[in-house]
């Protein structure tokens, strides 16, 4: 090791962390995951095996029936409300189920994540126009997002996202509604945001994604971690008992 060199900074970690819905749905059960600044990790897994909860408590959209769930250095669990635009600010995050705004145009869907951290006008401009281009939605700045294709308004969740930059992006699906040239277009900008130092977790359930990745793949099996590898090899399974049905997750 160089001793120049910097230790890796942790900018996500989850010690013994569950998540129960009632009555009895176990979602994610003592999972533990460090991931290091400037990391990929491809989150896989069969439907219900929970990797949406996991980005869900990452962000703090959920909490924790149990465990620990550092972010960026903060403990998202004790964040009191009025202090979550702080974390939002550190991670963007691009839902399987979208959340645009159908009213509002695609370019106000993208600028509004720009707006509540007021950036200047021209930034919010440049950078919409960019992100479209890049994702070839540039015909599509004025459309009304409740017009657009699923595929398309996959595309502008991604770009709402990643708009500001943020030190961390949580991508849930995000080609699941895409054709091959679409994704190539999607996966290229997830790479530049890594090469700018940006840190990410990529929840699919599409093995072409990861199959030859350098970056780390991290499986889930009801709510457990199944397997960990590490460029593209398979490190063996985590020990675990294999649970009972009832960890079924809707959405997951």
């Amino acid at each position: 090791m160089n001793p120049k060199s910097s230790p890796p900074v942790t900018m996500i970690d989850l010690i013994k962390v569950s998540k129960a819905y009632p009555p009895d749905v176990q979602a994610i059960a003592d999972v533990s995951l460090t991931v290091t600044r400037g990391e990929i990790v491809f989150l896989t897994g069969m439907s219900g095996a929970g990797k949406t909860t996991l980005l869900r408590l990452i962000s703090r959209m959920e909490k924790p029936t149990k465990g620990m769930v550092d972010v960026a250095g903060m403990d998202v669990i004790k964040l009191p409300q009025s202090s979550i635009h702080l974390l939002r600010r550190k991670v963007g995050m691009a839902y399987q189920d979208f959340k645009l705004l159908p009213e509002r145009t695609v370019a106000d869907n993208i600028a509004i994540a720009m707006e509540v951290v007021y950036r200047p006008r021209s930034f919010i401009e440049k950078r919409t126009r960019e992100l479209l281009e890049q994702l070839d939605l540039t015909r599509k700045y004025n459309t009304r997002a409740g017009e657009l294709s699923r595929g398309e308004q996959q595309r502008v969740s991604i770009a709402r996202a990643v708009a500001n930059g943020p030190e961390i992006v949580l991508a849930d699906e995000p080609t699941g509604n895409l054709d091959a040239e679409t994704t190539a277009r999607v996966m290229a900008l997830f790479e530049q945001l890594h090469r700018k130092g940006a840190t990410l977790i990529i929840a699919t359930h599409d093995r072409s994604l990861f199959e030859d990745t350098p970056h780390r793949v991290i499986e889930l099996r009801f709510g457990r971690v199944l397997s960990r590898s590490e460029a593209g090899k398979d490190d063996g399974p985590a020990p675990f008992e294999a649970p009972p049905a009832l960890f079924e997750e809707t959405g997951a």
